[in-house]
């Protein structure tokens, strides 16, 4: 009990560090101090100042805001396609879910960290800084869907033979009613465990590819880019105040894991009314 609750205050705070970020961080996260570049932490500069002088401090609340708003976004667009690819073959079954199936094998079978790497690395590298976020959300969120696929599938293929919607169907409720007010309120426990599995994969995600310098652009800060500094073994020794966004990286990974091995118990199924 302790640890989650202390997994649950980690997140929430490097949550609202990073909304509250404009308010928190004494400067802006693209400001340039010429005259104080690479300079170590002090009073004025927590995390000291990288090679153009902007504030360190700074730019990792901005970092964190990013990182952490990109990778739950990008799991909601793969529960979304998730959700359309798994409810469409395991209500329409036959040669459509075969083909379904088919396909999410197929992307399945791809290892989609490098295929994330050659759709990134084949767009243009000097897109604007939002354009760079909106595409590493889009990359995660269309790449990373076929386990849900196949969870939501089989779910679904479950519940069609269950007693409830069974009693639904006797009783003369119509498809629309069934769906929306029986069954889809009855999957919401495999959705959120889905969606809360897919976060720290996002995150770990974004910060490979901003590693390597494929992900969210200049001047634009997230814990990927900040980690792109870390170029080398003599830059860690000589100034380990850069390792503040990989330890951020790893604290909120292993919250998330504390978090998930809570069990997502399903409710009660809901009386036909």
């Amino acid at each position: 009990m302790m640890l989650k609750v202390l997994a649950v205050s980690i997140l929430v705070a490097l949550a609202l560090a990073g909304v509250f970020a404009p308010w928190i961080a004494p400067y802006p996260y693209e400001f340039q101090d010429r005259e104080a570049p690479s300079l170590a932490p002090s009073a004025q500069h927590w995390l000291g100042t990288d090679d153009l002088g902007r504030d360190r401090w700074s730019r990792f609340l901005y970092g964190t805001r990013i990182s952490l708003t990109l990778a739950p976004a990008a799991a909601l667009l793969t529960l979304l396609v998730a959700v359309l690819v798994g409810v469409a073959a395991g209500v329409a079954g036959g040669w459509v879910e075969q083909m379904l199936l088919a396909a999410t094998d197929l992307f399945a079978s791809m290892p989609w960290l490098f295929l994330l790497l050659i759709i990134r690395a084949a767009l243009p590298l000097n897109v604007p800084a939002w354009t760079s976020v909106g595409i590493t959300f889009a990359m995660l969120g269309l790449v990373g869907w076929t386990a849900a696929a196949r969870v939501v599938r089989t779910a679904v293929r479950a519940a069609q033979d269950d007693g409830f919607l069974l009693q639904a169907r006797a009783m003369g409720a119509n498809a629309t009613r069934i769906w929306f007010r029986h069954f889809l309120p009855n999957l919401r426990p495999i959705l959120l465990a889905q969606f809360w599995i897919s976060i720290p994969l996002f995150v770990l995600s974004e910060a490979n590819l901003g590693l390597l310098g494929l992900g969210v652009a200049e001047p634009l800060p997230s814990w990927g880019n900040l980690l792109f500094e870390l170029t080398s073994h003599r830059e860690v020794a000589e100034a380990p105040w850069l390792l503040a966004p990989a330890v951020a990286l790893v604290v909120t990974l292993l919250a998330m894991q504390r978090l998930s091995r809570e069990p997502f118990a399903p409710q009660g199924q809901e009386g036909i009314r």
